[in-house]
């Protein structure tokens, strides 16, 4: 698997503008599967830890509510960056990505994570 999410990190660092950090990490535990960051000081390992409590704090949300739904996304817009916590179907685990907003074209970034979310979900 470690193969294929360094490809995975290579084509996303390749193919989506404004790329500035991936990580994939498993819900239940928090455990990082992959990380990969393109700026010097940005742990995309450490802002996954912190993004696994928003997706933790969503899941129960949606779960006191009795909602029959699940996560597709959570987009954070910050001034100069788009952070993506991209959630699989099965809800184990998540794609955690930031991107350049001046740089990054949302649609095109959005497409490439539901492909490579697909993919993982058969790898993990």
């Amino acid at each position: 698997m470690s193969d294929f999410l360094k490809q995975f990190g290579e084509d996303l660092r390749k193919n989506v503008p404004g790329f500035i950090a991936v990580a994939v990490a498993e819900i239940k535990s928090g455990i990082s599967y992959f990380t990969e960051s393109a700026v010097p000081g940005f742990d995309p390992e450490l802002a996954s830890a912190f993004n696994l409590e928003v997706v933790k704090a969503k899941l129960n949300a949606i779960n006191a509510l009795g909602l029959k739904e699940s996560i597709d996304d959570i987009m954070i817009n910050l001034k100069t960056q788009i952070h993506i916590i991209d959630i699989s179907d099965n809800n184990e685990y998540f794609i955690y990505l930031a991107v350049d907003s001046t740089k990054a074209n949302l649609g095109m970034t959005k497409a490439l994570l539901n492909k490579y979310k697909k993919e993982i979900a058969g790898k993990i």
